[in-house]
Parts: C-alpha cells; structure tokens; sequence
C-alpha cells in the first residue's frame, strides 16, 4: 500500500511540473509576441497608412487638374485617413509661413502683386497653400501643393515629389507654360478618419508675353514644412532648369529668352 502512495505522490508531481512548463511556455510566447510582433504590426499599419494617404493625395491631384484643365465645376471625393490628421492651409492661412513661388522676367512682362511689373526686387510672389497629410507614428508630411503631390520624412533631410505638377517647356518653340494653383475655405479644416473632400473652380487668370523674355524662378519653402529639395530636382531633372547665385531658375532656351504663359486657378475647398 505504501509503495502504491508514492506512485500517485510522484505522478501528481509530475503533471504540475507538466502544467508549469506548459504555462512557462505560454506566458513566454506571449511575452515574445508582445515584444517584437506588436510593434512589428503596428509598424506595418503605419506603413499602410501612409502608402494609403500617397494613393488619397494623388486622387485629389487628379481632381485638381480636372477642376482647372478641364474646367469641371465640382468634384467630390470621399477618403480614408488614417494614422494621422489631413489638414487643409489656404493661400491666406499665414504669409510669413507659407511656401512661395517667386517669378519674375527680364522685360517686366509678368506682374507683381501690387500689378507693377515683376523684377528682381519686387516678383510676382505666389502663395499655394497645401492639402497637408501630417503622421506622428510616421513622422511624415505629405502634401498636395501647387499641382504636385511632395513628401518629406521628419526624421530624414530633403524630400521627394511624389506626382509633378502639370507644368511644360518647349525646347523646340522655346515655349514654357506655368500653372499656379492656390487652395482657398473659410476657415482652417482638419480631419481624421473617413471623411469627403469637397471641391469647386474658383477664379483663374491668364497672362502671356507678347515677346520672348528670360523668366526666373525659385521656390521658398514653408518655414514649418520644407519641401525645397523636390522643387528644385523637379526644375532641374524635368524642366531643365538651373539656378543662378540666388537660387533663382531659369529654363534652358538657348537663347536665354523663353516664350510665357502664367495661368492661375484658384481652388475653393468647400468641405473636408
């Protein structure tokens, strides 16, 4: 009788050391999960999220364009944003922030703000605004601006163009057509989640050179959101284009002198 109690003593020791080694297991699984899957997981939604806001930005360019080259009234679109904030900054949201597009031409042709012809000291001085995806988890900006969608890493230096904007030079007829696109509502709107973006054609204004006119060019950047290094690979890889000692660009017309058209569309966004 005594030798079969010590069976059944040393058996139940056996299936609680079972049953801990089983638990020791678990609980260590768990902690691996939880230590390097998660993070892994929630690195991939991130990423998802942010090619996602890519693939948003890009439909909203096309929407611009249809707005102001087709001159379609009205568009409307409906979006997932995710992982971050989408945040639209008007043309007047804040002048001494704000990205700029300053123009200017060797004849005067161009006019200024104030409608005085453009030179060096006074240029005409263009304000977009921007449709700005901003992620912390990401750490980045991805931006609609002036007709090009640009993205730029927080953590990293410069920034990349993502889409170009629509503009054309001519090497042929020395011909070189730029679109200045500025976003304009009645208040700063920001969203998250799934939301419509409302659009509509606001005003537009034309103006050529009646004569062939050396044009110069520079990008200043928002002081908050630098997006200068797409801008000026844009000028220099797909225009042509190069700086001088100012940082001011020029298209590549190999008489210096570039036939110009300026056109400038104002987009009003209505809701978001």
């Amino acid at each position: 009788m005594g030798g079969h109690g010590r069976v059944y003593s040393d058996a139940g020791v056996s299936e609680s050391i079972g049953f801990l080694l089983i638990f020791t297991i678990i609980i260590a699984g768990i902690g691996l999960v939880t230590l390097y899957g998660y993070p892994m997981l929630m690195k991939q939604q991130v990423s998802a999220d942010e090619q996602i806001m890519e693939k948003n930005l890009i439909v909203l360019q096309n929407d611009v364009k249809s707005l102001a080259y087709k001159t379609v009234p009205y568009k409307e679109t409906s979006l997932k944003i995710g992982g971050g904030a989408l945040t639209v900054y008007d043309m007047n949201y804040d002048t001494t922030k704000s990205s700029e597009f300053e123009i200017f031409d060797s004849a005067g042709c161009i006019p200024n703000s104030a409608g005085d012809a453009a030179t060096l000291g006074a240029p005409l001085i263009f304000s977009s605004g921007d449709i700005r995806y901003a992620s912390t988890s990401a750490q980045t900006d991805i931006s609609l601006e002036n007709g090009a969608v640009v993205m730029r890493k927080l953590a990293q230096p410069g920034s990349v163009m993502l889409a170009e904007p629509r503009w054309f030079y001519d090497g042929t007829t020395n011909t070189a057509v730029i679109y200045l696109i500025g976003f304009n509502t009645t208040n700063i709107m920001s969203s998250t989640g799934v939301r419509t973006v409302q659009m509509a054609l606001g005003e537009s204004n034309y103006t050529s050179c009646p004569q062939p006119t050396t044009v110069y060019i520079r990008y200043q950047p928002n002081s908050d959101v630098d997006y200068s290094t797409a801008w000026n690979t844009y000028f220099d890889n797909t225009l042509g284009m190069k700086p001088d000692s100012l940082g001011y660009y020029t298209f590549p017309s190999p008489s210096g002198k570039t036939n110009l058209v300026i056109k400038t569309y104002e987009i009003r966004i209505t809701s978001l």
